[in-house]
């Protein structure tokens, strides 16, 4: 099975790359879809998130690429033949928000699976990585 894992990415923490070797183990191919997100003020389009992802990968990951999309997560999924979304989670606030997407992609036709953080990871975010202009010390998984 096809998984996907969409975000804006800006930028690629620890605990994304994480959640994309986590799922590798889950399923047959994950697509890391990069989308921009207005309302989290982007500090990169979609192209250059794709491939500042893609440079942080480990090549030997090849059941992983990485694409740029601009459209519906669950759009993807029906033109990709793609299962199923995956959503890493770090906290309480985060599932909340994370179910009503998941249900509303689950009424498109595409199920969710959630992805606990790490409890070392669960305090990064990109928002914070971002206000620190720094990348926490390592992004490997």
């Amino acid at each position: 099975m096809r998984a996907v894992y969409p975000g804006s990415f800006d930028p690629f923490t620890a605990g994304h790359a994480n959640v994309v070797n986590r799922a590798r183990g889950l399923f047959d191919e994950v697509v890391v879809l990069v989308a921009v997100n207005g309302t989290k003020h982007p500090t990169i389009n979609e192209q250059e998130g794709a491939a500042a992802v893609r440079a942080i990968l480990p090549v030997e990951w090849t059941s992983v690429t990485v694409v740029a999309w601009s459209g519906l997560t669950s759009a993807y999924c029906r033109s990709h033949d793609v299962g199923v979304i995956v959503r890493g989670v770090r906290n309480t606030t985060d599932l909340q928000a994370e179910c009503q997407l998941a249900a509303m992609n689950q009424s498109l036709g595409v199920p969710t699976v959630f992805l606990p953080a790490r409890p070392e990871l669960a305090a990064v975010s990109s928002t914070a990585v971002r206000a620190l202009g720094t990348l926490p010390p390592s992004t490997q998984p």
